[in-house]
């Protein structure tokens, strides 16, 4: 590992020292995962690389509405009708 310094404002260091803190990791740590995250390739992350496909395709309110967006498109299929089984026969045991 090599150092690296980084200026930060007062108010990014305390957010920064808070969600560091609520995790019970280092500033150091949190850190180094904001930068794999940040420099983690697209190809690799499949969420990532469908990112934008639907720009402005979507409705308006679909954040507002997202619950009713999902119901809707969710198709249930009537349950199927089963023929009761018939009951055969037993043969008596002869004793």
């Amino acid at each position: 590992m090599k150092p690296l310094q980084v200026y930060l404002e007062d108010a990014e260091l305390a957010r920064l020292d808070a969600w560091a803190g609520a995790r019970g990791w280092t500033k150091s740590q949190a850190i180094r995962a904001a930068v794999r995250a940040l420099t983690r390739h697209g190809e690799t992350d499949p969420l990532l690389t469908l990112s934008g496909m639907i720009h402005d395709q979507l409705p308006a309110d679909c954040s507002a509405d997202f619950d009713r967006y999902l119901q809707a498109t969710f198709v249930a299929d009537p349950a199927a009708s089963y023929a009761k089984p018939r009951r055969t026969a037993r043969a008596r045991t002869r004793r």
